[in-house]
């Protein structure tokens, strides 16, 4: 059964893609990807991914938690760019104004170590790129974005995978 609102070439072309980044098939590179691409302001779930090559290779448990908190990192350094940029255009367009917002206040408040909470869903990726538009020193934020989000994944991953092993069951 096709997929009703594209053209066959890009049906194929989606299957080609999602036949590549198969967990089974490439394993700790998909998960980089996805996990990359969702700590950007992209919607999507990494967590799911990872559990599912943990459950099919337990033996990668501790390289998927690592590729992934990498791979979710980046994506977060990449936020964080973008809103530096960002930030850097507004104040050519409009010349720099205070900053004035309670959420911004409290990020300039508690620093660096605010980027701990960059896992959260919804909030997490705005706040990287909140991060680079206070210009936030840029290696600490990173820091504490891959410390909050390896205890993300060991949590969620190690938790599904540990304490409800028949979970997610494929």
């Amino acid at each position: 059964m096709g997929l009703p609102i594209i053209g066959p070439a890009m049906e194929a072309w989606v299957h080609t893609l999602l036949s590549a980044l198969a967990v089974p098939k490439v394993g700790l590179v998909a998960v980089f990807v996805v996990s990359l691409v969702s700590a950007t302001l992209l919607p999507m779930a990494s967590v799911p991914v990872v559990y599912g090559l943990v459950k099919l290779n337990p033996e990668l448990f501790w390289p998927a938690l690592v590729v992934a908190t990498a791979g979710n990192t980046a994506g977060g350094a990449i936020t964080y760019w973008m809103g530096y940029g960002a930030e850097r255009a507004y104040e050519k367009v409009a010349g720099h104004s205070p900053h004035d917002a309670r959420a911004l206040a409290w990020l300039q408040r508690f620093g660096p170590p605010a980027c701990l909470l960059a896992w959260l869903p919804i909030v997490g990726d705005p706040l990287c790129a909140v991060a680079g538009w206070l210009r936030l020193p840029f290696w600490p934020c990173v820091a504490y974005m891959a410390i909050g989000k390896f205890l993300r994944y060991l949590f969620y991953v190690g938790g599904l995978y540990w304490m409800a092993p028949g979970a997610l069951d494929f």
